[in-house]
């Protein structure tokens, strides 16, 4: 018998693979289930990005294998919008690299850097893939919570109780994702202190900061971050191409370089015309984000009905294209509303706990879905209370 690696000891299936098999063994039961948990945007993006594609992948000349680093244009296009909405500047010859979508970066960066024993700060709650990237890279998550009470930012003096000897990364995404909280600068020249003072590399995971915030925010924009901070960038939320697979690593030199020296063994490149259509979409003007992000608003005002239904406690004041909330009186935690509303309304909603203990007394509503879909979800679940 053929046995897995050792890498895969303690890394289970995406949670989200799993639960969209019961939902949809819950279709085939004839349930009709109405998906209010992934983050994956329903709407498309601008007309023009798609009609570059079309365009430009009409043509013989553009099906070959790709620089490893990305087409120019991308990169001047990745500068450009750098430069327009965080006032952050990149060379483009140096600074940037393309990739298939940030998750794959979270991959190569763990891959780059972190040897057998080596240790990632990870938040708690945050998103899944940064604990198996680590894991999988045979380096060791080593949790920091994130509280309420706190804004649901790191504290600083509690991470620093630990022996910080193995730490070699540090994971930090915001706008904060599963809570929606934003950022402060003075939270990112926080971050930019400790890593040079404990000599860890830290990694901003930024897909979330044109969503529903009117001032977005890079953590390269803080003083020295380029010494001792990379990022990760998207165009899966803001422009609507999650399927396309497009992201961006931003940082010194150095660390591109480095990043690369793994990726390039790893794939051939992005479809040119991908690439290309990609620059468009980020050449788009503030129209695009105020027309996106008046659906999410309309969209959130919904999500927040549903949930004061549910008699959940949430902020207002949320980034993301989530809403966060804490379960009250109607449920012990976060997976036994989600089970509750899934099998008594046909409704999923995102059990809080998926993202680490902390998140445990919490859920999270996805704001991917039309108005219609998400009144139709209200409707189910006022007739079961």
């Amino acid at each position: 018998m053929i046995a897995t690696s050792k890498r895969l000891e303690g890394i289970g299936e995406y949670y989200f693979s799993q639960k969209l098999r019961e939902i949809d063994q819950l279709n085939r039961d004839g349930k009709n289930i109405i998906n209010l948990g992934i983050g994956s945007p329903d709407l498309p993006p601008h007309p023009d990005v798609i009609k570059v594609l079309q365009d430009e992948a009409a043509k013989p000349n553009v099906h070959a294998y790709q620089n490893y680093k990305g087409s120019p244009v991308l990169r001047n296009a990745i500068s450009d919008w750098y430069k327009q909405w965080y006032k952050v500047d990149l060379n483009p010859e140096t600074d940037i690299l393309p990739l298939l979508g940030s998750k794959e970066g979270i991959m190569h960066i763990c891959m780059t850097y972190l040897n057998e024993g080596d240790e990632a700060l990870i938040p708690n709650p945050g998103y899944p893939t940064y604990s198996s990237a680590v894991r999988l890279a045979g380096g060791k998550p080593l949790l920091y919570d994130l509280k309420k009470e706190n804004n649901w930012q790191p504290d600083f003096e509690a991470i620093e109780k630990n022996d910080l000897s193995k730490v070699k990364l540090m994971w930090v995404n915001f706008p904060q994702m599963p809570t929606g909280q934003l950022p402060e600068q003075q939270l990112f020249d926080n971050l930019i202190a400790f890593g040079k003072k404990h000599d860890i590399l830290i990694c901003h995971d930024n897909p979330y900061s044109f969503i529903l915030n009117e001032h977005p925010t890079s953590l390269l924009q803080a003083a020295g971050a380029m010494e001792v901070a990379i990022e990760l960038n998207s165009l899966s939320k803001s422009q609507n191409m999650a399927g396309w697979r497009v992201g961006m690593l931003c940082g010194a030199k150095e660390r591109i370089n480095e990043v690369l020296r793994f990726k390039s063994n790893m794939d051939s490149g992005m479809f040119l015309p991908v690439q290309l259509a990609a620059a468009k979409a980020l050449s788009l003007g503030r129209d695009w984000y105020e027309e996106l992000n008046s659906v999410y608003r309309e969209r959130r005002e919904k999500v927040f009905e549903l949930l004061s239904l549910l008699g959940c406690n949430f902020s207002r004041e949320q980034a993301g294209m989530f809403v966060w909330a804490e379960v009250t009186q109607t449920a012990k935690d976060g997976f036994q509303l989600s089970d509750k509303v899934l099998h008594d309304s046909g409704v999923f909603i995102t059990p809080g706990g998926i993202f680490g203990e902390a998140g445990n007394g919490y859920v999270r509503v996805s704001l991917c879905s039309p108005l219609e879909k998400l009144q139709q979800a209200i409707n189910r679940i006022q007739q079961k209370i």
